[in-house]
C-alpha cells in the first residue's frame, strides 16, 4: 500500500498508523540522532513525541504531493528545535566528505586542505541554528527544496532563496578569512 493510502485508512482507524511507525521511525530516529550529535536516550524520546504528535494530529495532514515521510520530518525538526531551546544543548552534524565538497561547489568555494576544511567547519559551526538546519537538510540529508519547503511551511522558491542566501554569506565569510 502506497503512504496516502495508510493515511486514509488511518484517520479511520488509529491501528493502521502501527504502519506508518514501523516504515518510518528509523529514518525519523536517524535523522534526529544526528541531530543530537548521538544522544540515543533524548533521540528516542524525540523521535517517539514525534510519532505521538503526528498520530494525534494526522485528520489536519493534507496531501500536497509531497512525501508523507516530509511532514513527519517538520515535526521531528520542530521537536529537536524544542529540544535545544529547552536545552541549550550543542548541535551537530555529520559531514560526508562527498556531500561536504558539494557544498563547497554550491558556495563557489574552491577545494582545499584539510587545514582549510576544518576551518570552514568552523565558520559552518558559527551560522545560526536554523541557518545551519537549512545547508543539513538540503546537503547533508539530500532533501529537495520542496521537502525543505513543506519541512518550513515555506514555497519551494523561498526555501531556495534561503539556502542560496546563506550559501552567499558563507562565501562571503570565507573570502574575509583568507
Amino acid at each position: 500500500m502506497t503512504d496516502s493510502e495508510i493515511v486514509a485508512l488511518a484517520k479511520e482507524r488509529q491501528d493502521y498508523f502501527g504502519e506508518l511507525y514501523e516504515r518510518y521511525f528509523d529514518r525519523i530516529f536517524r535523522f534526529v540522532f544526528k541531530r543530537l550529535g548521538g544522544l540515543e536516550n533524548e533521540a528516542g524520546d524525540i523521535t517517539q513525541h514525534t510519532f505521538i504528535k503526528a498520530m494525534a494530529n494526522l485528520n489536519k495532514y493534507e496531501d500536497r504531493g509531497l512525501p508523507f515521510s516530509s511532514w513527519l520530518y517538520r515535526i521531528a525538526q520542530n521537536e529537536v528545535n524544542m529540544y535545544f531551546r529547552n536545552s541549550k544543548g550543542n548541535y551537530t552534524v555529520e559531514i560526508d566528505e562527498r556531500k561536504f565538497k558539494d557544498l563547497c561547489e554550491e558556495a563557489e568555494i574552491n577545494y582545499m586542505s584539510s587545514e582549510q576544511q576544518e576551518q570552514l567547519v568552523q565558520l559552518l559551526n558559527e551560522l545560526e541554528q536554523e541557518h545551519l538546519d537549512l545547508l543539513e537538510l538540503r546537503f547533508f540529508q539530500g532533501m529537495s527544496f520542496k521537502e525543505i519547503a513543506d519541512i518550513y511551511s515555506i514555497t519551494e522558491p523561498n526555501a531556495k532563496m534561503r539556502v542560496y542566501r546563506i550559501l552567499e554569506k558563507l562565501n562571503k565569510k570565507w573570502s574575509d578569512e583568507k
